[in-house]
C-alpha cells in the first residue's frame, strides 16, 4: 500500500513540475528574447540560448529612463489608490447583499448582474467622463472609467460574505450593542482577508495592465501610465523602421524592434510577477471560498 502511494506521489509531482514549467518557460523564453540581438532573432527566431546576446533594447528603453520612471510612478499610484478604492467601495456593497434581510436586496443583485451583460457603450461612456464628470487629462480618468468597481467582483465577495462569515457571529455583535458599519468594520472584513486579496489582485491587475482609458482619456504625456508610455515608444520605433528616409536607413535598420517588444513585456510583468506570491494562499482560498459553497 505504501508503494502504491508513493508511486501516485511521484506521478503527481512530475505531472505538477510539467505543469509548473509550461508556466516558467514562456517567461524564461521571453526574457531570452529580450536580450538577443535583433538580427539573430529576425533570422533564427526565439530560443532559449540564442548564439549572440545584445542588450540593445534595454539600453534603448534606458533612454527613456525617465519618461519611463516617470510612467511607473502614475501607474503604481494609479494601481494602490484604485486598488484600495474598488476593496472599499466593492465590499460595501457585497455585505448588504449578503444579508437575507436586506430590503431589495434581490433586485440590486440582479442589477449588479445586469452590469455583466450589458454596458452602455464607448461614445456614450467617452461623452459622460469627458462632458459630465470632465475627468479628462486627470488622474481621476485613470482611476474612474469602468475599473474602480466590476459587478463580478461584487457577486464573489457576496458569496464569501454568505458561505464564510458565521450569522451566529453577526448576531452576536448586534445583542453586545454593535451596529452595522462597526460590525462591517470590525468583525466581518478581519474574516474575509482570501477574498479581499482576490478581489484586490484581480483590480490590481487590471489598473497595472490598463492601456485604453489612458489611450481614450489622456493625452498630456505627463499622465501617461507605464503602458500607454511603452506603446507609445514601440510605435515610435514601428513608425521610424518602416518610414524612415533613405539616408537614415542603416540607423533606422538597427532600432530594437523584435526584442524591444519583449523588453517592454518583462518591464510590464516583473513587478506582477514579484508581487503575485504574496498574494497567492490568500488568493487560493478566495476564489474557492467565494465561488463554491461548502
Amino acid at each position: 500500500m505504501d508503494v502504491e502511494n508513493r508511486k501516485w506521489q511521484w506521478a503527481a509531482h512530475a505531472v505538477l513540475i510539467l505543469l509548473s514549467l509550461a508556466c516558467v518557460l514562456p517567461f524564461i523564453l521571453l526574457f531570452m528574447a529580450s536580450i538577443t540581438d535583433e538580427k539573430t532573432i529576425v533570422a533564427n527566431g526565439y530560443s532559449f540560448f540564442p548564439s549572440r546576446i545584445s542588450f540593445s533594447a534595454y539600453e534603448y528603453l534606458w533612454n527613456q529612463s525617465s519618461q519611463i520612471f516617470h510612467a511607473y510612478g502614475i501607474t503604481v499610484l494609479v494601481t494602490v489608490i484604485g486598488t484600495f478604492a474598488s476593496l472599499v467601495i466593492t465590499s460595501l456593497l457585497a455585505y448588504p447583499l449578503s444579508r437575507r434581510d436586506l430590503p431589495g436586496g434581490q433586485f440590486i443583485a440582479f442589477v449588479v448582474f445586469f452590469t455583466l451583460l450589458f454596458n452602455g457603450g464607448l461614445v456614450p461612456t467617452y461623452m459622460v467622463y469627458t462632458q459630465v464628470l470632465d475627468v479628462k487629462n486627470t488622474l481621476l480618468a485613470l482611476l474612474l472609467p469602468w475599473l474602480l468597481m466590476n459587478g463580478f467582483n461584487v457577486l464573489l465577495m457576496r458569496t464569501f460574505f454568505q458561505t464564510t462569515v458565521p450569522l451566529a457571529v453577526l448576531e452576536s455583535a448586534s445583542i453586545d450593542g454593535a451596529g452595522e458599519f462597526k460590525t462591517y468594520y470590525r468583525i466581518v472584513l478581519p474574516l474575509s482577508l482570501p477574498i479581499l486579496a482576490t478581489v484586490g489582485m484581480f483590480q490590481g491587475l487590471a489598473y497595472w495592465n490598463d492601456w485604453n482609458n489612458g489611450l481614450v482619456f489622456v493625452t498630456e504625456p505627463n499622465l501617461f501610465s507605464l503602458q500607454n508610455v511603452l506603446n507609445r515608444i514601440m510605435n515610435d520605433i514601428q513608425f521610424l523602421t518602416t518610414s524612415g528616409g533613405a539616408g537614415s536607413s542603416q540607423a533606422l535598420a538597427a532600432l530594437p524592434s523584435e526584442t524591444f517588444r519583449m523588453a517592454i513585456a518583462v518591464i510590464g510583468v516583473v513587478p506582477i510577477l514579484i508581487a503575485y506570491p504574496f498574494f497567492q494562499k490568500y488568493f487560493v482560498r478566495g476564489m474557492t471560498i467565494g465561488a463554491v459553497k461548502g
